[in-house]
């Protein structure tokens, strides 16, 4: 019993002038998010750690890194972790996080 090959299907030339057009276009620049840069209150427990004035979430964030980089409070073994200090686990409600929960916790302490 002999098979048939099939011929090898061709590109349609439409396919490649769509592809030439879409990598010829200008790169746009992205806008920022005005959720992210929309001022944010912070609780009392998370004013001890950033600061009472009203700042973005991008801010609030960038302030806690700083905070615990300064008090050396990630986990040694894993970077990932962090390990709340007195201040922290008033605004974590635990001992200790990932960073990737951590804008997840600090949600619920701003307005």
């Amino acid at each position: 019993m002999a098979t048939a090959k099939k011929a090898p299907a061709k590109a349609a030339p439409a396919a490649k002038t769509v592809a030439v057009e879409k990598a010829a276009a200008p790169a746009k620049k992205r806008a920022p998010n005005a959720a992210f840069m929309k001022a944010l209150t912070p609780s009392a427990a998370l004013a001890a750690v950033v600061g009472a004035a009203p700042l973005p979430r991008t801010e609030i964030i960038s302030k806690l890194w700083v905070y615990i980089k300064a008090n050396n409070l990630q986990d040694a073994s894993d970077k990932r972790m962090i390990n709340a200090d007195a201040k922290l686990k008033e605004v974590f409600g635990k001992p200790q996080v990932s960073m990737f929960e951590m804008a997840g916790l600090i949600g619920k302490h701003v307005k």
